[in-house]
């Protein structure tokens, strides 16, 4: 796959992901529980992805046998990261206002690039660190943060909304590091099976699941709504497209969610959006751009005249 093909993939996949607030909110105000949403969008998944696995597994016998059960495991818990994302960000939505809760889980911005730093040995360049602080700056704004203040920020919600920040980081690092020469189609299946194996744990289906529910027409929507966008779509995209663009790139690049959260719920939900926000939301879309131009290579002007490539 070429590198700016990657990168389209993958921002696609992070705006499927920031439409899970829309059905999030809808779930929650048509009176379903979180339990029971993760729950059934859990199941969802599992269908819908191992569908697709089964007639990729037939079509790709060679590449399946290359799997074995260090690879298996390791590719699950790839997928016990998004699951565990889940899992403490919506949890830090009951301690924390959706603002704080949202800033907390984009630190996987930095933390992404920090985690490449440690592991590959390679320094942010300036660029990356221009960018980087441009997207937190915007991440404020779009959140809010500035208009609600910090007062509301409890230990609990702190630790939930950060954890969800790492759990997010490993997620984006390790699916682009397993397997990497099996096709996503089938890599994808496998962990959201981790992914569903974690929720099982926390939110038991016998505990959360009863007649009434699994017969309800409305929650299979909200729930399946979220299961395309965050644990069928946005695994499989990045499966596909991070093992060729590196973890700080595609940190970076994961910062349009926010975007699509905020005009999500402008257009999806009716929220007022106030000047900061759509200010924020520039400035993230604006950081991606220099992003995006250090990654496809797009040459710029020293002082001297000089051309000088980003990449």
């Amino acid at each position: 796959m070429k590198h700016h093909h990657a990168i389209i993939i993958f921002l696609l996949g992070a705006v499927f992901f920031g439409l899970n607030p829309l059905f999030i909110n809808l779930g929650y105000a048509a009176g379903w529980s979180l339990d029971e949403i993760m729950v059934v969008q859990a199941i969802f998944a599992l269908v819908v992805l191992w569908v697709i696995g089964i007639f990729a597994i037939k079509q790709h016998p060679l590449a399946f046998k290359k799997l074995n059960i260090k690879t298996v495991v390791a590719l699950a818990i790839a997928g016990g990261c998004t699951g565990l994302t889940s899992i403490l960000y919506y949890a830090s939505m009951q301690y924390l206002p959706a603002s704080l809760a949202v800033v907390l889980l984009f630190q996987f911005i930095w933390i992404g690039v920090l985690f490449e730093w440690i592991i590959n040995r390679k320094k942010p360049s300036k660029q990356t660190m221009v960018t980087v602080t441009l997207t937190l700056i915007g991440v404020l704004f779009a959140a809010d943060v500035f208009n609600g203040g910090l007062s509301d920020i409890t230990l609990i919600g702190f630790v939930l909304g950060i954890g969800s920040a790492f759990s997010y980081t490993a997620f984006i690092i390790v699916s682009g590091r397993v397997a990497v020469e099996v096709p996503a189609t089938i890599r994808t299946p496998i962990m959201i099976t981790g992914a569903a194996l974690l929720i099982f744990i926390v939110f038991p289906p016998h505990m959360s699941l009863t007649a009434d529910v699994l017969m309800s027409a409305d929650i299979w929507f909200y729930a399946g709504g979220l299961a395309l966008c965050g644990l069928i779509l946005t695994p499989l995209m990045f499966a596909m497209s991070t093992p060729y663009i590196s973890a700080g790139l595609a940190t970076i690049l994961g910062a349009v969610e926010l975007p699509v959260s905020v005009m999500v719920a402008y257009l999806g939900l009716g929220e007022f959006i106030n000047t900061s926000r759509w200010l924020g939301v520039l400035l993230i879309l604006l950081a991606i751009a220099i992003g995006e131009m250090r990654a496809f290579g797009i040459c710029s002007l020293s002082r001297k005249g000089t051309l000088i490539r980003w990449a």
